[in-house]
């Protein structure tokens, strides 16, 4: 049985998710970063989250390198750093403000959260390779809504309706 790349990505393009720029300093000193849905949630204790990779990135060899890395999420009012991110540029950084963190990776302000991380683990991916972190310091800005890609487009959440769920979710006991 085989599938369609193109219904592949439809199919999980039903799927929402948050938008982050993932950041690094290259062993040179120079910074990478690319913008990333492919991120997640692994582990409260220890603190691991995961973002995965595509083998052809020009910025592979320098994450897989990195000391540390930053997951800078982003905020609804961020798409121009998303969209420049996104994008191989001469200069990505050219204009950006940022400080360096954990590891000299770059971190970016007004984002809906950031966390600084310690790499953990690789793993295999197919054509990508997948990144366990280890969050080390967080910081989150209350009240910033975040960016979400869905169906191949920003979008903005429905603030208006919000249900109350107990945490954790009897599904993943």
């Amino acid at each position: 049985m085989t599938v369609a790349v193109r219904e592949l990505r439809d199919a999980l393009g039903q799927y929402p998710t948050g938008v982050s720029v993932i950041t690094a300093a290259a062993a040179d000193g120079s910074k990478v970063g690319l913008t990333m849905n492919s991120f997640a949630a692994v582990s409260l204790d220890p603190p691991l989250v995961l973002f995965s990779v595509a083998r052809a990135a020009h910025s592979l060899p320098a994450l897989e390198a990195a000391k540390g890395f930053a997951v800078n999420i982003l905020a609804r009012d961020q798409e121009p750093l998303a969209e420049r991110f996104a994008r191989p540029l001469a200069d990505k950084w050219s204009e950006v403000e940022h400080e360096r963190g954990y590891g000299d990776a770059p971190l970016l302000p007004g984002t809906a959260a950031l966390l600084e991380c310690a790499p953990f683990a690789r793993h295999d991916g197919g054509d990508h390779v997948i990144f366990l972190a280890r969050v080390l310091r967080l910081s989150v800005e209350a009240g910033r809504e975040p960016l979400v890609f869905h169906r191949g487009r920003y979008t903005a959440l429905d603030s208006g309706v919000q249900h109350a769920a107990s945490w954790p979710l009897a599904i993943h006991y």
